[in-house]
């Protein structure tokens, strides 16, 4: 196996674990790290949806206490776990149905280094005018997090749906606007990850079914465990540090990054 090939593939779950549940984008860092590389990985779309589904699986374990207490909170039809359990499915439905609707348009059309840059620049300046205006937080645990909460943070989601912009990002800026704080915020937007992700990883294999191929099959386990692995050191400090210092520093980053990232493409 070639060891060049073999270290671009680490290298890519490196950046899809540590940039998953960031507010940077972990789609357009794919993107941008495949241009860079000249990454030629597994054929189809084996490859990136196994890593995403790396990523996911460091949250399900990292959360693993708080997903039995709910699914058995349900099962004893608790209000406060049947709430948590619906929010978070009213979060995940408008994704669901844009992604659906758009899937084409966003695979052949927004897949773009340039849509990347530009949005990360975009995003970057939003962060910090939420961070800036954004009110005294008013609910302060996941339990608290209301149904029309949650439905306006699915909503922001759907933006996502553009590299660049940040899943997490989209969603835990929709909710720090609504007033939660920013640790319940993040951890809403990791829990609104699952579903949302495992759906969009089982609607890509369906509609890629016919061009699917497992051949590579060791890259692409060594790609979904790198980004478990990063993901699962990443998640809890990334809480911790934002509870401490806010988003900023990702703001500027995400500036920073777009900006170099539009002046390669212009040299290019």
């Amino acid at each position: 196996m070639d060891l060049t090939l073999i270290w671009k593939t680490v290298l890519i779950g490196v950046v899809e674990g540590l940039t998953e549940f960031l507010p940077v984008s972990s789609t357009g860092h794919i993107i941008l790290a495949e241009e860079v590389l000249h990454f030629q990985g597994p054929p189809g779309k084996v490859f990136e949806i196994v890593i995403q589904l790396g990523a996911i699986l460091a949250v399900v374990l990292l959360y693993r206490q708080k997903l039995w207490s709910t699914a058995m909170g349900v099962v004893r039809r608790e209000p406060v776990s049947l709430r948590f359990a619906t929010a978070v499915i009213i979060g995940f439905l408008p994704a669901a149905v844009v992604g659906v609707v758009a899937y084409k348009y966003i695979k052949t059309v927004l897949f773009s280094p340039w849509v990347v840059a530009i949005a990360l620049i975009v995003g970057g300046f939003i962060i910090l005018a939420v961070e800036r205006f954004a009110q005294r937080p008013r609910m302060k645990s996941l339990d608290e997090v209301d149904l029309k909460t949650a439905f306006f943070i699915g909503v922001c989601q759907c933006l996502a749906m553009i590299p660049g912009v940040s899943r997490a990002g989209a969603t835990i800026m929709g909710a720090r606007a609504l007033r939660v704080d920013r640790a319940t915020a993040a951890e809403f937007s990791f829990f609104l990850a699952m579903p949302t992700m495992i759906g969009a990883a089982v609607y890509d294999l369906y509609k890629n079914w016919k061009d699917l191929d497992w051949h590579g099959s060791g890259l692409i386990a060594l790609g979904f465990f790198t980004a478990f692995v990063s993901a699962l050191f990443v998640v809890k400090p990334f809480v911790r540090f934002i509870s401490r210092h806010g988003f900023g520093v990702f703001a500027w980053y995400r500036i920073a990054l777009g900006a170099l990232a539009l002046a390669l493409l212009l040299m290019r």
